[in-house]
């Protein structure tokens, strides 16, 4: 039994392996429309979610599957009370995999403990969002042709955005890798993944709070939202909740084949005028996403 609950859990072979068949299953999608029948999802999701939740839920509907979910903890026996370890055995017994999100860091992993099928971490707090990782390297992979040889920027909340920690983890695997850090000094990323990742690795990066200054040579951009609810100073979120916003201005020293994701909500930090522009990727990212968790289910369940 094989669970995902950090980036780290698969090797690079595994991750091209997923691409491989996520890249399949667009080119042929019938051919696995039937490949989880018989077999149920659990969506354990203990915070609000869109994307990560529907796009889960489709994914096993267009593999032949059915869904059990739980959208809230306030609609689970979790306000009652009840363990995560408990829930993990109890949701065992109805279904064949369980994708899980909850506001605390290493409450999945404490469900794979205790779960008898995969548990997928679907977001612990700001800890860890392996799905979106895949999600993105999907969308790199079939926007740029490669996973290497890329020169990345992330903008935006670098210190709270676990979809950032994460996809910084899984880039670094690959060669000639660069990352460009673009945030405010408050929201730098944590010291901890510079020290653990990035210069464990030895990827070249460099730090900037000027967007414009680096744009020219960006491969990807990858801009992030100001997270509201990881912030326990309303102050001090009101105050850099607007550091960068893009648009089409910032964008007129860009490559013509820049690539800008975002793992979405989006809330002003990338104007809607930039969606039109051929560069604008993060709603393909959304359509990858589900096809990666196809991918990812197919795996998780032996089914491949």
């Amino acid at each position: 039994m094989k669970h995902l609950i950090d980036i780290h859990d698969l090797s690079t072979t595994e991750i091209d392996e997923l691409i491989e068949v996520a890249k399949d299953i667009i080119a042929n999608p019938a051919k696995y429309s039937e490949k989880c029948h018989g077999k149920k999802l659990a969506t354990l999701f203990f915070e609000p979610s869109t994307r990560t939740r529907l796009s889960f839920e489709a994914a096993m509907y267009e593999l032949g599957g059915n869904v059990l979910s739980v959208s809230s903890a306030g609609s689970s026996s979790a306000a009652k009370g009840e363990s995560v370890a408990d829930t993990a055995k109890t949701v065992s017994c109805y279904a064949d995999i369980i994708a899980m999100r909850h506001p605390k860091e290493g409450a999945p992993l404490v469900a794979s403990m205790n779960a008898s099928i995969p548990v997928i971490n679907a977001g612990d707090g700001g800890h860890n969002h392996p799905t979106q990782t895949l999600a993105d390297l999907l969308t790199i992979h079939c926007e740029k042709g490669r996973l290497d040889n890329l020169t990345i920027g992330f903008c935006g909340d670098l210190k709270f955005g676990r979809t950032v920690h994460s996809l910084i983890a899984a880039m670094s695997r690959y060669k000639n890798i660069k990352f460009v850090l673009v945030s405010p000094v408050e929201l730098k990323v944590p010291s901890y993944v510079k020290r653990d990742v990035i210069k464990k690795n030895n990827i070249e990066y460099i730090q900037t709070t000027d967007l414009e200054a680096v744009m020219p040579e960006l491969d990807i951009l990858y801009m992030t939202r100001v997270q509201k609810e990881r912030f326990f100073n309303e102050e001090d979120y009101l105050r850099l909740k607007d550091s960068y916003i893009l648009t089409p201005e910032k964008l007129k020293n860009a490559k013509s084949d820049l690539s800008i994701l975002h793992p979405l909500p989006r809330v002003n930090e990338i104007a809607v005028a930039i969606d039109d522009d051929p560069r604008a990727c993060y709603f393909k990212q959304v359509y990858y996403g589900k096809i990666m968790r196809m991918s990812l289910i197919l795996k998780a369940l032996e089914v491949m």
